[in-house]
């Protein structure tokens, strides 16, 4: 976390220690938003610009993060800071990005996904505090659902139109059929997360670890462009040298056509010579070979 970031968060502390707890989270993580809606990945999103190696990269990362936070979720039901928050019908998304994985991937698709290494420590980081912080989930939450509840929206409509996806197939993640209303929907999230007890170092743990979601975003972020940065010029080496040997192939087609065009004498001797000829070119190009 940088020092800005701290100073900000403290800030948040010392003037808004009564607020509400979602307006104090939006409040401590409000430059670390920023940060995030201008990665590149997000940037080709604005765009609409997103590429599927892109969006299919982004799917398998999500999975595996919201894998470990459903999964930390269901464990911790009943804690008193995590059973207001508790929306399983409503907002769980692992279901939906199996579909969408099936559909890029095939039903062989765990066994195809790839994802960055931080995507592991993000996941890695939601089972600590599943087991550690229970409460500390709630940051982690608030996080992912509301912001696919809100931009996510966006994001789904963009995906659709860049990659030409049709009836919503390959874009089940971003729809919540159980959620007739999201901005009611948002706005009783909010209020089930205002009424959560915490302790004074409980509260700017919460806050601290909304901050450290979105890090932890903005490095998968991150890491997705590094994988595809990487994946692209071996793409491209291989397009070129496809192309070469294509090129090279017609010139060697066309020098053969120019060659069997020359005209000689022979070109209009009997038949019976240039099938002689032939036989001859024939016995030496078998000789040739065999010569070595």
């Amino acid at each position: 976390m940088s020092g800005e970031e701290s100073v900000h968060i403290a800030a948040a502390e010392m003037h808004m220690a009564d607020s509400d707890l979602s307006e104090s989270i939006k409040a401590a993580t409000k430059d670390s938003h920023v940060r995030a809606e201008n990665t590149e990945l997000m940037r080709s999103y604005v765009r609409g610009q997103v590429s599927s190696s892109q969006y299919k990269l982004l799917l398998c990362s999500l999975y595996e993060i919201y894998r470990a936070l459903e999964e930390a979720l269901d464990r911790n039901a009943s804690h008193p800071a995590v059973m207001p928050i508790y929306f399983p019908q409503e907002l769980a998304r692992l279901e939906t990005l199996q579909r969408d994985l099936e559909h890029f991937y095939g039903q062989s698709w765990r066994q195809k996904i790839i994802v960055p290494a931080a995507t592991l420590r993000y996941a890695k980081r939601l089972r600590e505090i599943g087991e550690k912080h229970p409460e500390y989930l709630v940051a982690h939450a608030y996080t992912r659902y509301l912001g696919d509840l809100s931009g996510g929206q966006v994001l789904g409509r963009i995906t659709q139109k860049s990659l030409g996806l049709k009836d919503g197939e390959g874009v089940s993640f971003f729809s919540f059929p159980a959620v007739s209303s999201p901005s009611l929907f948002k706005q009783l999230y909010r209020s089930r997360m205002n009424s959560i007890e915490l302790t004074q170092e409980q509260r700017e743990g919460v806050l601290q670890e909304a901050v450290r979601a979105f890090e932890l975003n903005i490095e998968v972020f991150d890491d997705i462009q590094e994988m595809l940065s990487i994946a692209q010029p071996e793409t491209d080496l291989r397009q070129r040298h496809i192309k070469h040997s294509h090129a090279q192939l017609l010139q060697d087609d066309k020098m053969m056509a120019k060659t069997l065009q020359i005209t000689s004498p022979w070109s209009s001797a009997a038949p019976l010579i240039r099938m002689l000829l032939g036989v001859c070119v024939a016995l030496a190009v078998g000789m040739g070979i065999y010569a070595f």
